[in-house]
């Protein structure tokens, strides 16, 4: 003969199915959680965003290098980039440069007495530099020189002017090599900031 539970062994048995259904959902639940937001990530990182690292200091005081940011890379799908914009662009296969644009397509850019001339007009830069920041000719646009920049095309420079190589040395940047515009900074928590339009 076999012997019956008892009504204590079945609540027993129950309490414990219980327990391990519990779990099961739970883990069930978590790991199609983690599931759903990879995903998200994953369409975020192809159509809307993308992360990058500060390499180097040619940002410098306004993107200091080991910050992390992220660039928004639908905003270029609606507008061109405007002078002012903080642009992520592809340099080469292995390397992307962050710079400001400076020109763009229809301005004749220059550099003299240490500053950008716009269609003969200095840019006002006050905004993000520093009066004592000093720009200089390069290989590509020497000073005194007009570039006129062309369709497809922005002029792009580094905030630290002294230490940037841009396109005063490599020349304008194709408007398809750029990535997305700088939206905010995410790393060190501590210089989180959503980064703003200057006004011209």
């Amino acid at each position: 003969m076999y012997d019956t539970p008892t009504p204590e062994a079945k609540q027993g048995f129950a309490k414990l199915s219980g327990v391990l259904g519990g779990v099961g959902s739970f883990v069930f639940e978590s790991i199609e959680a983690i599931v759903i937001a990879l995903a998200i990530c994953v369409v975020l990182y192809l159509f809307l965003v993308t992360p990058h690292e500060v390499i180097g200091r040619s940002m410098q005081p306004n993107f200091v290098e080991g910050e992390y940011l992220i660039a928004n890379k639908l905003v270029y799908k609606f507008k061109d980039p405007e002078r002012g914009d903080v642009v992520i662009f592809k340099h080469s296969p292995t390397q992307d440069y962050i710079k400001r644009v400076i020109a763009v397509p229809g301005d004749d850019v220059s550099v003299l007495d240490g500053n950008y001339y716009i269609n003969g007009e200095m840019l006002d830069e006050s905004e993000y530099l520093a009066d004592t920041v000093y720009t200089e000719g390069g290989t590509f646009l020497h000073e005194g020189e007009t570039y006129t920049v062309k369709e497809g095309e922005i002029f792009a420079s580094g905030d630290n002017r002294p230490h940037s190589t841009d396109s005063r040395a490599f020349g304008p940047v194709k408007q398809d090599d750029v990535k997305g515009r700088v939206w905010f900074v995410y790393f060190p928590l501590s210089n989180f900031r959503i980064i703003q339009h200057p006004n011209y």
